[in-house]
């Protein structure tokens, strides 16, 4: 996930992109601004790991994907950018020779999940989301760290079916249970279960290996973020695969230290805050420094995040 890859939107990226790039260095600071990185979605392959019997991790350019096979027909978790389409059905058409549609299932709204949206519905694909995740697709949405405004959404990329607090489906053998976050990344987070795999798709509410980007816009804190993970860790057992939004697959024990770390860091910040410390002196600092060698390389750097962190206390 990088700064460039963010901005896209379908085929009106290029130009969003060098924009929103433009302003973000003229706006931000150095030390304040996500690390960049230049590869093209569709250039990226996606890598393919089988989780379960018919259960695989696919990984490219965007965020995390899942896709499960079967009789019933294909469920992908997550849809990328948008050039990122060919390369998702060529992973797909690997596992899944004589696939044809299926259902698509977005974690959040996101473009670096949804962006694929209008090329796998021109696919076969019924789009199934949160309802505010149609919402904020519907319309064009500011996202307040970046400095730009993300456009909205053609008809074909809106999810068709919308849940509210939760959803059962039963596929190819599997149950999967579908849950809603309160507001924590975004308002729009949801959580895919399946049952009999014991895999868990947790969408942005982990960045597994670095700071994670919380959209202050769509109602995202830092609050919601460590209170998504109650939820998290309810549902998963020492045995259940995680799968982040960004970041290699996990496990419970590794969530339960990335939650543990961000309530450290939620703490230094509310201390500095209530010691009537401004932002900037707060980032100043440094209260991620425990964690910065560990986790600090990523997207999100450690002064990003310790301003997201201070101004959604």
């Amino acid at each position: 996930m990088d700064r460039r890859h963010f901005l896209e939107m379908g085929a009106t990226a290029g130009v969003a992109v060098v924009a929103g790039e433009k302003i973000l260095a003229q706006a931000m600071p150095a030390t304040a601004r996500p690390r960049p990185q230049q590869a093209d979605p569709a250039s990226v392959p996606v890598r393919t790991t089988q989780l379960h019997d018919n259960l695989y991790l696919l990984q490219g350019a965007g965020g995390n994907m899942v896709l499960e096979t079967g009789a019933d027909g294909c469920l992908l978790i997550d849809a990328s950018f948008a050039p990122a389409v060919p390369r998702i059905r060529e992973a797909i058409a690997a596992v899944a020779p004589a696939a044809a549609g299926g259902l698509l299932i977005n974690t959040h709204w996101h473009s670096d999940h949804t962006g694929g949206n209008e090329g796998m519905h021109a696919a076969g694909f019924t789009i199934i989301a949160h309802r505010l995740t149609r919402e904020r697709l519907s319309t064009p949405q500011p996202m307040r760290l970046f400095h730009y405004t993300v456009p909205a959404s053609p008809p074909g990329a809106l999810p068709a079916i919308c849940i509210d607090q939760s959803l059962a489906i039963w596929r190819n053998g599997d149950s999967i249970e579908v849950a809603h976050f309160a507001p924590a990344h975004t308002d729009t987070d949801i959580s895919i279960h399946f049952l009999k795999a014991d895999v868990l798709h947790v969408g942005d509410i982990w960045f597994n290996g670095g700071y994670p980007f919380i959209d202050e816009g769509a109602h995202g804190t830092i609050g919601g973020m460590i209170r998504a993970g109650e939820q998290v860790m309810a549902l998963a057992s020492a045995s259940t695969k995680i799968v982040p939004g960004h970041g290699p697959l996990g496990d419970r024990a590794g969530y339960e230290k990335y939650r543990e770390m961000l309530i450290a860091i939620r703490d230094r910040v509310a201390a500095m805050k209530a010691a009537g410390l401004s932002e900037e002196e707060t980032i100043a600092r440094k209260p991620t420094a425990a964690f910065d060698e560990a986790v600090g390389e990523g997207f999100m750097s450690a002064d990003m995040f310790a301003g997201i962190v201070y101004r959604t206390l």
